[in-house]
């Protein structure tokens, strides 16, 4: 199978296990596209890509409009803060003006769960979710289990656990979704407020103590806390947070085994990892920032070779 199964890409719940292969396969070859001098491929040179972020990001913009350039696609930026949805314009209404400049496809992070499905039945464009609220942020799953493949040889068979706020995570989710798809076991972990009511319904394992849980797995994510999404107080403060839910490198040290570490940024050093763990060898963090574009320039290429038939 040489193309994907869908012509957007809004949650990794609408992939199967081929799409994942075909888009690892497909960033094989561009990581090696990106460490060579010259880093640009023309495969998008007909192709405009808006990027529409309604809410903060440094990491995955900086990744997409990376990704966007090397393939040599036309890249315009929109940022809410700055724009007329602050004037009370819709959603729709703001995307097809966009699209009336014609634009082929559209990446997306928005505030709200489901506006990426939402805008797909509304608008004539291939959409890509870069994280809609609380709900899913596909790419990051998948750059997570590409990094977990090149560190480990393959995802399938592997234990990973999810640390910290599951509950208003979208990368927990996603990655859920991803890993099970390809054949990990995995597992929760966090304090009972920040762990989803249901969360063992999705297939996971569930555990509240942060040792146990590191001595099972190979790989543990860390997510941080997001004080952003909080409206109430989930825990009792930070400090005691970071005592019962922190990993620093004494404690890496005593498991059982030597543990990967991945982290889907920002890092709040210091809370759920520190500097010394954050900077070890253990740790892949920066190996996901850079397989991220590679991800992102696979994603982007496949989807758009179904606009160009």
């Amino acid at each position: 199978m040489s193309e994907l199964s869908v012509n957007h890409l809004l949650g990794i719940k609408y992939l199967n296990k081929e799409d994942i292969e075909l888009i690892f396969k497909t960033a094989d070859h561009f990581k090696e596209v990106i460490n060579r001098p010259i880093k640009k491929v023309p495969s998008l040179r007909d192709i405009t890509i808006a990027n529409l972020f309604f809410e903060n990001s440094t990491r995955t913009k900086l990744s997409f409009e990376l990704a966007e350039k090397r393939l040599s696609a036309d890249v315009i930026n929109f940022s809410s803060a700055q724009s007329s949805v602050k004037k009370g314009e819709t959603l729709i209404d703001t995307v097809n003006n966009i699209l009336s400049m014609k634009v082929d496809m559209v990446v997306m992070r928005h505030p709200n769960p489901g506006a990426g499905v939402f805008l797909s039945k509304h608008v004539n464009a291939s959409i890509i979710n870069a994280g809609d609220g609380a709900h899913e942020h596909p790419t990051q799953a998948l750059l997570d289990s590409y990094s977990i493949r090149e560190k480990l040889g393959e995802v399938k068979g592997k234990k990973v656990v999810i640390v910290g706020d599951i509950l208003h995570s979208r990368v927990a989710l996603s990655n859920i979704y991803a890993l099970q798809l390809q054949g990990a076991e995995v597992m929760v972990c966090g304090p009972k407020t920040l762990l989803p009511k249901y969360i063992g319904k999705l297939g996971v394992k569930v555990e509240t103590n942060l040792r146990k849980a590191l001595n099972w797995c190979d790989v543990a994510n860390m997510l941080r806390v997001q004080n952003e999404r909080m409206e109430i107080s989930y825990f009792p403060s930070t400090r005691e947070y970071t005592q019962q839910y922190g990993v620093n490198k004494d404690f890496l040290d005593s498991l059982d085994k030597e543990i990967t570490i991945m982290h889907p940024g920002p890092i709040n050093r210091g809370v759920e990892i520190t500097s010394d763990v954050a900077d070890s060898n253990q740790a892949i963090i920066l190996d996901q920032v850079q397989n991220g574009v590679a991800i992102r320039m696979a994603v982007i290429y496949l989807l758009a070779s179904k606009i160009k038939q």
